[in-house]
């Protein structure tokens, strides 16, 4: 495999304010985010580059007033037109149901294996979400309904096992203590590595972070420390491992949310984007807004 681009989706995280009375990011010093990138961005310092990564706003409205929301910020990253303008207005946490036909046709994993890519979605999921799909409900994130549509199969607790999946949360806590299984529990670091070596063999793979949202919404600051926190560590489980002359990492967000814990609600804060490693800044000059990661990736595949 001549490129491969590991991705991180990490929902509801923005850039916001340097103020440590309501961003989280600048309250608190992550390990590995402070020694690896200096500093978290802000509105005042929004760009951070050098020679292995760079760190740039993504603008997460399109256009649109209102705040961003998760089904057509995510469906603008995986599927790559300005799904919030062709509905006329945000829309989540789930897709529009008009914007259904064309997630099944345009996302990501299903157009790169059409083009013989081989694609990958990291995350595993509990029985309890099997059998909800079995009961034939099909409210379903933009992510997991892209890499259905592709004709893909969920990861379960069998892959999970055999390290070829991480939980939504990382560690495999709230499995144990939510779900009722018994896993032994994963260092964050150790699922970051597991994501690395996963990502050998596949031209792309993807692993979703969600809790970040839950603790934008919460408001609460030592679950977004925590959350954060996890975050943090398995971003040094990959990076650590990586070859910045031959590997790729983009780190991207949907709409601003944890940054700003002084709002419940979303924020019109531009999300995130980090790029690490090879092309890192060919990205960071391509991808401005939100539906253009999706060419950029397959270009970068196709080179």
């Amino acid at each position: 495999m001549k490129n491969k681009v590991m991705m991180i989706f990490v929902d509801g995280l923005g850039i916001g304010k340097n103020n440590p009375e309501i961003n989280p990011l600048v309250r608190f010093k992550f390990n590995f985010f402070n020694s690896f990138f200096g500093s978290f961005p802000t509105l005042r310092k929004s760009f951070l580059s050098n020679k292995v990564f760079t760190i740039r706003p993504i603008n997460a409205t399109m256009g649109v007033s209102g705040l961003p929301q998760s089904g057509t910020g995510q469906t603008a990253i995986f599927c790559g037109f300005n799904a919030s303008k062709f509905i006329g207005k945000h829309f989540g946490p789930y897709p529009y149901s008009t914007l259904k036909p064309l997630i099944k046709e345009k996302n990501i994993f299903t157009e790169l294996e059409k083009k013989n890519f081989k694609t990958y979605f990291s995350n595993a999921y509990p029985q309890k979400f099997f059998d909800y799909l079995n009961n034939g409900r099909r409210t379903l994130s933009v992510t997991t309904f892209s890499y259905l549509s592709a004709g893909k199969r969920l990861n379960n607790i069998n892959d999970l096992l055999d390290n070829r999946a991480i939980t939504a949360e990382i560690t495999n806590e709230i499995w144990n203590s939510k779900l009722g299984y018994n896993l032994s529990l994963r260092t964050p670091q150790e699922a970051g590595k597991i994501f690395y070596e996963i990502s050998q063999n596949f031209h792309f793979n993807l692993f979703e972070y969600f809790l970040t949202d839950y603790a934008g919404h919460s408001r609460d600051f030592n679950y977004a420390y925590e959350v954060l926190n996890k975050l943090d560590g398995f971003l040094e489980g990959v990076i650590t491992k990586m070859n910045f002359k031959k590997d790729l990492l983009i780190i991207i967000s949907d709409h601003g949310n944890i940054e700003d814990l002084s709002v419940k609600g979303h924020t019109r804060n531009p999300a995130i984007g980090i790029f690490v490693g090879r092309a890192h800044e060919k990205f960071s000059e391509e991808v401005k807004i939100l539906y253009q990661l999706k060419k950029r990736i397959i270009d970068y595949l196709e080179s």
